[in-house]
């Protein structure tokens, strides 16, 4: 028996990285997983065991689309993890207006949307669980403290950070927790432009800006996609019945520097 029989989670972004190890950690813990990306992971899905759905997460009509979708093939929703985002790395002088709101149209405007168009099945089926239903919205160690060069991705992240916190107020007496996940750096493609971007700004090669990014982390190495699924799955089950409103920082100890 795992710690989410029974439910349904609908993860964006599941195509590759920290979206796809929470379809997989979710899965295993036996929630049936909607994967929802801009290309219908279907591989994944199959994998899973679960369901493919293409999905732009900055369109209004697409979560219109997911939220009867998730009714039709899986009858209802009790998790969404809001996954999708995207890293930019610029100086703020060079940061072009249609930059700034590309990043914050996935980052802020995707969770946003889709919160909203959620709150309603999430809030029809939390009365079947001990801690309710959930929305697990990421964020990053962005969301948290400044990074010279990534002001516009800062500005997003901390924007979730506190779209999360707010919403929990609002959610409390539905019985839908919101929580959010600020991830360290993360050993996937986007955090390979998280290396780059490093690795541009200090003059230095890709293989070197990645060491001083890891020491950056007091454990030493930049993280692993599984280990943000790993609280995932725990914010989304019942152990976590008394959260709501909390940030969990999984970094390797970097905020705590």
């Amino acid at each position: 028996m795992g710690d989410l029989d029974g439910r349904v989670a609908l993860v964006t972004g599941a195509g590759q990285g920290i979206g796809a190890a929470c379809a997989r950690a979710l899965a295993a813990a036996g929630a049936r997983v909607i994967c929802s990306d801009l290309t219908a992971p279907d591989d994944l899905a199959a994998e899973v065991g679960g369901l493919a759905l293409a999905q732009d997460v900055t369109d209004e009509g697409d979560w219109e689309n997911a939220m009867a979708f998730a009714q039709r093939e899986a009858g209802g929703l009790d998790i969404l993890v809001n996954n999708a985002g995207l890293f930019l790395m610029k100086p703020l002088t060079q940061t072009s207006l249609a930059d700034w709101r590309r990043v914050h149209s996935v980052n802020v405007e995707g969770v946003f949307l889709g919160c909203r168009a959620a709150i309603p099945l999430l809030a029809e089926r939390a009365g079947k669980w001990g801690g309710g239903t959930s929305i697990i919205n990421l964020s990053s160690i962005a969301g948290l403290v400044g990074s010279a060069g990534a002001v516009c991705y800062n500005a997003s992240k901390g924007a979730v950070r506190l779209l999360t916190k707010g919403l929990a107020m609002e959610l409390a007496a539905a019985g839908v927790r919101v929580n959010s996940v600020h991830p360290g750096v993360i050993d996937t493609a986007m955090g390979d432009e998280v290396v780059a971007g490093f690795s541009g700004a200090a003059g230095i090669g890709d293989n070197e800006a990645r060491s001083l990014l890891a020491a950056r982390h007091p454990l030493g190495r930049m993280g692993q996609p599984g280990n943000i699924a790993d609280a995932v799955v725990f914010l989304a089950s019942d152990r976590a019945a008394f959260m709501t409103g909390s940030e969990v920082v999984v970094d390797g100890g970097f905020t705590a520097n």
